[in-house]
């Protein structure tokens, strides 16, 4: 089968692999249709994590149940599923608290696992803890399943993000990000009652999604300016600031706009050399949570809310290439030509 293989920085290669099989009585192979590319992504892509090289890429899988171990209940050959970037038995105690991602079994898709989620067929372990299933009236619905896509990831970490700086109804959040994280963290704050939502990044036709996703407010001024901005927009910080990048700058920008007693829910990966920013997180009493979001907790509640119309991430799709054409779409993020980049492998 055909599958993403990383090469170094930029170096992206649609390869043969073997096709996965069932190796133990808890797993399932599936067939992906859809999967995507991640802004984390682009760490490895341009040289700023290391990798083997030869490992396998890619953590957004959607796809067909094609076999099923003996021990699979939850699903069966023929079902539409996705799946989180992370494998979880569902039966720990981690899994049980709905810390999926710290799952004792846990394994991540990608590069930083053993598979990647960026090929024809992926090889899915703990089937029942880790796939969830789509209702068979919208299996073959295609705007349906690709404003699930985003679940797989990027809508379910800015989910993430907003329930961990605790944004509820009438507050005002900050977004800090304009990237596919960023923008489902505007969507979040609004589905979960933010009267005021500020969203902060570097580029217009991104900020003017955000806008369409529910921002107030946007700030696409960089560094101290935009902290300054923030303070006039929020007469001095916010509650509740969602950190959707990772980089050093967004951290620290995140720890200068948050009010004394307030919360940072933190989704981006970490990117740092320095974690002076703390200092002001513990000189303001400031709360700062959050982590790889807990995908397999959060899917079912967001996939209703899909499938009734009411939340549509899917416009963070600005891109669609095939299989074949996965090394363009890293380009095309890379480039900041696209937001998001989906890969459709029935296309």
């Amino acid at each position: 089968m055909k599958a993403a293989v990383y090469h170094g920085p930029g170096d992206i290669r649609i390869e043969e692999r073997p096709e996965p099989e069932i190796e133990e009585p808890t797993d399932a192979v599936v067939r992906i249709t859809h999967t995507a590319i991640c802004g984390s992504d682009l760490w490895f892509y341009r040289g700023e994590e290391d990798h083997e090289d030869g490992a396998r890429v890619g953590h957004e899988p959607m796809g067909i149940v094609e076999e099923v171990g003996d021990e699979v209940r939850h699903v069966r050959p023929g079902d539409r599923v996705f799946a989180p970037f992370s494998i979880s038995c569902g039966e720990c105690e981690f899994c049980r608290k709905g810390l999926h991602p710290a799952c004792v079994n846990r394994e991540f898709l990608g590069p930083h696992g053993r598979t990647g989620a960026q090929a024809e067929k992926l090889r899915v372990p703990f089937a029942n803890g880790t796939l969830v299933r789509v209702p068979d009236r919208y299996a073959d619905d295609e705007d349906a399943l690709e404003a699930l896509l985003p679940l797989t990831d990027v809508m379910a970490t800015g989910h993430h993000a907003a329930v961990s700086a605790d944004v509820e109804s009438g507050d005002t959040a900050v977004v800090i990000g304009d990237g596919a994280v960023g923008l489902c963290g505007v969507l979040a704050a609004r589905r979960l009652g933010a009267e005021r939502i500020i969203a902060a990044g570097h580029h217009e036709d991104r900020l003017e999604l955000a806008r369409k996703f529910g921002a107030t407010e946007v700030v696409s001024a960089r560094g101290d300016e935009a902290i300054e901005e923030i303070h006039e927009l929020t007469y001095g910080g916010a509650n509740h600031v969602l950190e959707c990048v990772g980089a050093e700058s967004a951290l620290e920008t995140a720890a200068n706009v948050v009010r004394p007693g307030g919360n940072i829910g933190y989704v981006g990966v970490p990117h740092l050399e320095s974690a002076g920013f703390v200092e002001q997180l513990f000189f303001k009493n400031a709360s700062y949570t959050g982590g790889p979001a807990a995908v397999r907790n959060y899917a079912e509640e967001l996939m209703e809310d899909v499938l009734q119309g009411t939340l549509d991430p899917s416009p963070i799709f600005t891109k669609t290439v095939d299989l074949d054409g996965v090394s363009e779409g890293y380009e095309a993020m890379d480039d900041r030509e696209a937001i998001k980049v989906m890969v459709d492998l029935d296309e």
